[in-house]
């Protein structure tokens, strides 16, 4: 949520960047609804004064002056309950609008329309080439390590099973990420599946309505993550963090639930837009003046993930157009991936780097004391493996050409074997 003296101050600016960001918010309307609020609260003050005191003249009034402070008392009561509940109608509709702003971009970020004006920034590693790649929905079959025609039966179209060494291999890329990311200063948390939906629109999740991705849970208030960054996110909420312990770095392992509402279609198929999977996400609590070089700190962490299992992959900088509501700045990174590009192979993204800045801690009051004052901290976070288009990136690069697939080494003491088939 951006600041809302900072919108007052800057609205030329905050209107340039809800257009570059593709954002249809009515800036005009906001401040409208600002200066109407501000308003009521002046004239809700002015009539408590004025009651306040009527109250303390009721004190020494002479019985012949009660009854007229008396009245005037009632018309008071009437008038500041009908400022207040202006006001509750008028703060709804200002603070909803309010939440629909999307954060301010870093002046570095490029311009774009949508993500195909996203900037690659590096590749790294090298694609093998092969005179036949299978998708790893082929190699899956092969070896039957993936059930997705019971997966529907049992719960539906994109819910599947997993099998044999493909099951053992998901828990062994949770303990290889968990264990890199504990030496790095991360303290690993197994998260709640479910949070309130306060939490899950403090950090910038929309957990009802047509077009959520968020899976709610009928008669509470309670909904399905999508991201173990939304139960991290609320973990310090309405707390006070030491400045001295920032910045603070969770690696956060949960299953994730989404719609995936019409997410249909060849570029999807398999396991790389499924209703539910298993992830580790890194989650940093930190100063403002840190947040800048946390983003450059989790996106390594990213990279060398993925160097460690020998899977090629490129970087890419995300677009103003590409954005959500929370980003300061993104980067992606996307693996090699055979199955894709009509079976030509091209690159799908496996985790995503983002700076919100105070955007989500100014939602759920999570603040650090300073010298210059109270201040509310940074957030940033960064998929460390989400384990299904992990296992497509493993299965579909190092897959022979006889349809064996080879275990990197660095999984081989987490999993206990070096091949499948």
């Amino acid at each position: 949520m951006l600041d809302p003296k900072y919108i007052r101050e800057h609205v030329e600016e905050v209107k340039r960047n809800c257009v570059k960001r593709n954002s249809n918010v009515d800036v005009d309307a906001w401040l409208a609804l600002d200066e109407k609020r501000l308003q009521i609260l002046k004239t809700a003050e002015d009539l408590r004064a004025k009651r306040n005191a009527v109250a303390e003249q009721m004190k020494s009034a002479q019985a012949d002056d009660r009854a007229a402070l008396i009245e005037s008392g009632k018309s008071l009561k009437d008038a500041i309950a009908g400022a207040e509940a202006a006001q509750e109608e008028v703060e709804s509709a200002w603070k909803n609008l309010l939440l629909t702003f999307p954060n301010m971009t870093h002046p570095d970020v490029p311009e774009g329309k949508d993500d195909s004006e996203n900037v690659e920034i590096r590749q790294v590693g090298t694609v093998h080439p092969l005179a036949k790649p299978r998708s790893h929905v082929e190699l899956a079959q092969m070896h039957d390590l993936i059930d997705f025609e019971r997966g529907a039966k049992v719960a539906g179209a994109k819910f599947y099973f997993l099998k044999g060494k493909l099951a053992r291999l998901e828990q062994a890329l949770v303990s290889f990420a968990l264990d890199y990311l504990a030496k790095e200063g991360f303290t690993p948390m197994v998260t709640p599946d479910l949070a309130k939906d306060e939490v899950l629109v403090g950090t910038g999740f929309q957990p009802r309505g047509p077009e959520t991705q968020i899976y709610s849970i009928e008669n509470t208030d309670l909904s399905l993550i999508g991201t173990s960054e939304i139960p991290l996110g609320g973990y310090h909420m309405e707390e006070m963090l030491d400045e001295k312990v920032l910045p603070i770095k969770y690696a956060g392992l949960s299953h994730c639930f989404r719609t995936e509402a019409g997410a249909y279609g060849r570029e999807s198929y398999g396991l790389y837009r499924v209703h539910q999977f298993t992830k580790v996400e890194m989650f940093v609590f930190c100063k403002p003046s840190q947040s800048d070089a946390m983003l450059a700190e989790i996106l390594r962490h990213g990279e060398n993930l993925f160097q460690a299992l020998e899977i090629p992959y490129r970087v890419v900088e995300i677009c103003t157009g590409d954005f959500g509501n929370p980003h300061y700045r993104k980067y992606d990174i996307e693996a090699w991936m055979w199955g894709r590009g009509e079976g030509k192979g091209a690159w799908g993204e496996v985790s995503s780097a983002s700076n919100c800045t105070d955007f989500q801690a100014r939602r759920l009051n999570v603040r650090t004391k300073t010298e210059d004052g109270n201040v509310f901290v940074h957030t940033l976070n960064n998929t460390a493996l989400a384990t299904s288009r992990a296992m497509i990136a493993l299965l579909e690069n190092h897959q022979n050409e006889d349809g064996s697939i080879t275990i990197p080494k660095a999984l081989v003491p987490y999993c206990g074997f070096e091949k499948i088939g």
